[in-house]
């Protein structure tokens, strides 16, 4: 094939890498973008962290719109928190094995202090057990087994997950052991009956009715219904759990009341013993954006305490306008790249503030109402309204949390999709989860409503829903069906 030279002209679009670096930074979210932030300070040397900080000269509202608001921003932000601190709190049913934790560990932590010191030793707050170190402990104060059997068990205790649960059988861990220790099936039962003695009780449980069942052992003899619960999670745990009540109650015997005893006693167990020494985790959310309410209007403001305190290095600038050689040329490509970080991240802010108050005036009554009061809302209505792309509202929206007197939500939170109403209009999916838990809150838990009745009460209301999409919403709110919500 012979070569020839040819001319073609063709159109293609390429984005600048200040465009890329604009659509990055704003899919971030606030701790991100200061991770981020923090990272190219330190490979360019003419930006700075600036700890003394004012806002940047330029109008963060200087785009108009609709939702403009001349308002100060810093109009009662400073009262306002910026970061809340979500912490998944474990609970336990049991006084008594929170008790006996506090009572190990300050014997294992105790120090030996004296009556007789002249000086007190200064107070060393103790690091809190973790369920191995609680265990192992225990262990090693029982006398009545030997240094092989204490070994053994504290394998077991190795083996436990943070629930406190054996999820091995015993011939797989025993396969794990070496063959030369003559380690027998028979020792470590033996050794996983010391185990389940331990605080907590139903430590070392192979499942959950194991577990309820070894906290019941635990009890005193003389705790009313004891043989009866035992009985209970033994053979008829699977009808507690669907409320067959009727046959339980057949099959025990029993009237009423005794089985509402034997119910209440079962509930109030633990079924993770080992949740408490978990340690808890906390995710901290710093909100972008602070509502506040003024002349009976709610207005949407930017926390000013959450945005990046980030300039230019003045020393290294100064240095730059006075060089003339070639050198300063990789200077002045990093100054380059610094105005153009700092411009983006003023546009990040002035687009999440944007639509951010594009939110708040579509959802008065949300503020006002609470969920209830939700109407429907899509990203296409924002990005119209806007002069936006959909793809540029959904990053605006993600990761980006709204700091309100009704607590701290997600923009995307306040994006539903619609049902119809018999007058014609539209009810938000958030709405009707709400009105779903109201119903549900105020039932009679011996006659729960049934989702065909939830149904037919929003019928009522106006509102056409389909029994399988209000068992879709009651499900997304962890809500279990009438049959399970029934009481005795």
């Amino acid at each position: 094939m012979k070569p020839t030279l040819q001319l073609k002209i063709t159109q293609q679009l390429k984005l600048t890498p200040q465009l890329q670096q604009s659509i990055r930074l704003l899919q971030l979210s606030t701790l991100e973008l200061n991770q981020e932030i923090e990272r190219i300070v330190q490979e360019n040397p003419l930006l700075e962290l600036c700890e003394d900080w004012n806002a940047p000269e330029i109008d963060f509202l200087s785009t108009t719109s609709e939702y403009s608001d001349p308002t100060d921003l810093d109009t009662d932000l400073k009262s306002a928190p910026s970061e809340m601190a979500l912490s998944e709190t474990i609970t336990t049913s049991e006084e008594d094995y929170i008790h006996d934790t506090e009572w190990f560990q300050e014997s294992f932590f105790s120090y030996g202090a004296h009556e007789d010191d002249d000086h007190e030793a200064p107070q060393i707050p103790a690091k809190p057990l973790n369920l191995r170190e609680y265990l192992t402990f225990q262990v090693s104060c029982l006398s009545q087994i030997s240094e092989h059997e204490k070994k053994i068990t504290g394998f077991l205790i190795d083996s436990l997950d943070d629930n406190g649960y054996l999820p091995q059988p015993l011939n797989e861990l025993m396969e794990i052991l070496p063959a030369e220790l003559g380690i027998s099936l028979n020792d470590l039962q033996h050794a996983l009956n010391y185990l389940q003695r331990l605080d907590p009780p139903g430590v070392g449980a192979r499942d959950l009715q194991e577990c309820l069942m070894l906290q019941l052992q635990a009890l005193p003899d003389d705790v009313a219904h004891r043989d009866q619960a035992l009985k209970v999670v033994r053979e008829y745990l699977d009808m507690l759990a669907s409320h067959d009540f009727a046959q339980i109650k057949r099959l025990l015997a029993c009237d009423g009341q005794s089985l509402r005893a034997i119910q209440k006693l079962i509930t109030h167990l633990n079924p993770k013993p080992g949740a408490e020494f978990n340690p808890q985790s906390e995710r901290y959310i710093v909100s972008d954006i602070t509502v506040t309410k003024n002349n009976g209007v709610w207005i949407a403001h930017l926390n000013i305490d959450a945005l990046p305190k980030l300039g230019v290095n003045h020393l290294y600038a100064n240095i730059l306008k006075q060089a003339h050689h070639s050198s300063a040329r990789g200077l002045a490509s990093q100054l380059n790249e610094a105005k153009w970080l700092i411009k983006n991240i003023q546009q990040r802010s002035n687009t999440i503030l944007r639509v951010a108050r594009a939110i708040v005036a579509r959802q008065q009554q949300f503020f006002e109402h609470g969920e209830v009061a939700m109407r429907p809302l899509v990203l296409r209505e924002i990005a119209e309204t806007l002069n936006l792309h959909e793809s540029t509202i959904s990053r605006v929206t993600t990761q980006k949390f709204m700091y309100t007197p009704r607590g701290i939500f997600e923009l995307k939170y306040f994006f539903a999709s619609h049902v119809a109403t018999d007058s014609g209009g539209a009810c938000s999916a958030t709405a009707i989860r709400a009105l779903i838990k109201q119903l549900i809150q105020e039932e009679n838990s011996k006659k729960p409503l049934s989702d065909n009745k939830i149904a037919n009460i929003l019928e009522q209301q106006g509102i056409v829903v389909a029994r399988r999409t209000i068992a879709k919403y009651r499900e997304s709110l962890h809500i279990p069906a009438a049959n399970l919500r029934k009481s005795l």
